[in-house]
């Protein structure tokens, strides 16, 4: 596909996002754990005006995280070890979702377990929100807790077992896939085939750095996951082979997005929408300015609807 250089004015510019029975204004949405909890972002923009916010991930139980440090920015990106720490679902049902909910945007609820029971009973206590949650997306592969090596997403049954018990809210969930898994395919194929509404490619990777002065691991908890720009090559791959293997499945691309040129580039590879997630912690006004960006490539280049993209680079 060539592109002219030609403007067309704004309005000309269909930005809306379809991901199977769910239809959103645009293809922006943040990524969980990089938003906070509820509005935190809304001192920076309207938060309406993006397609979503993705809540910080909660369990059916409060957990305080991992020791510090947390947080190492580096070269390529960002370390982190944060431990999905939070104070359980119920709270966040009672004190951060009526936040969001005045923000008018839709909202997409992000949930983790150590155990299938534990994703079955956050999924049980969304199941009277289905006006107030757009969506459920399932972390299934988040590499900052307990043993980095069992991951239920790098297990196709696990993975099926998850979605099996969760898709009983009614509410439409989106499994996030590890890009760490080497059968991250058939993973996603499992969770498609038990029930799952679409994928969301990909998780941070499971990474390290080391304070080489007190040698010792930099992190508290000694490993975290690798997010930023050094990702996107890896979650761009990610979609692009999960596009190829499931043609109408719907995708939520996420991983090193910092521009409108990010966004398009995994949109080509087959995203149906993206996340912006480590972008934020550098400017908290990323998404919305991601979203504009998108926008004016379209606008710039003729573009009429920003979905005719989506796998436009598949061979």
């Amino acid at each position: 596909m060539m592109f002219a250089g030609k403007n067309t004015h704004s309005s000309d510019v269909d930005m809306t996002c379809s991901l199977g029975a769910l239809s959103l204004a645009n293809p922006v949405l943040t990524a969980a754990g990089t938003s906070g909890h509820a509005d935190e972002l809304s001192a920076y923009f309207d938060l309406s005006r993006l397609g979503g916010i993705v809540s910080k991930s909660v369990a059916i139980f409060s957990t305080p995280g991992n020791k510090a440090p947390r947080l190492i920015p580096l070269g390529v990106g960002m370390l982190n070890s944060v431990g999905l720490q939070g104070d359980g679902i119920r709270a966040w049902i009672d004190r951060d979702l009526p936040a969001l909910k005045r923000t008018g945007a839709k909202v997409i609820c992000s949930i983790w377990g150590r155990t299938v029971a534990d994703f079955g009973a956050a999924a049980e206590a969304l199941a009277d929100l289905a006006k107030d949650i757009a969506a459920v997306e399932i972390n299934v592969s988040c590499p900052n807790v307990e043993d980095t090596n069992r991951l239920f997403s790098h297990s196709p049954s696990k993975t099926s077992e998850v979605v099996q018990v969760v898709k009983d809210c009614a509410i439409p969930c989106f499994v996030k896939l590890s890009p760490s898994s080497a059968e991250l395919v058939s993973v996603a194929g499992s969770a498609l085939d038990a029930g799952a509404a679409g994928l969301v490619l990909v998780n941070t990777m499971p990474a390290m750095a080391i304070d080489i002065y007190n040698q010792k691991p930099a992190l508290g908890a000694v490993s975290g996951g690798l997010s930023g720009r050094a990702l996107h090559p890896i979650a761009l791959k990610a979609v692009y082979d999960c596009r190829k293997a499931f043609q109408d499945a719907p995708i939520i691309g996420v991983g090193g997005i910092f521009s409108g040129e990010d966004a398009i580039e995994m949109i080509m590879a087959g995203a149906n929408a993206i996340e912006v997630g480590t972008a934020s912690f550098l400017d908290p006004q990323a998404p919305i300015k991601v979203l504009s960006s998108m926008e004016r490539f379209c606008r710039q280049n003729k573009i009429g609807k920003v979905s005719d993209l989506i796998g436009a680079a598949q061979l």
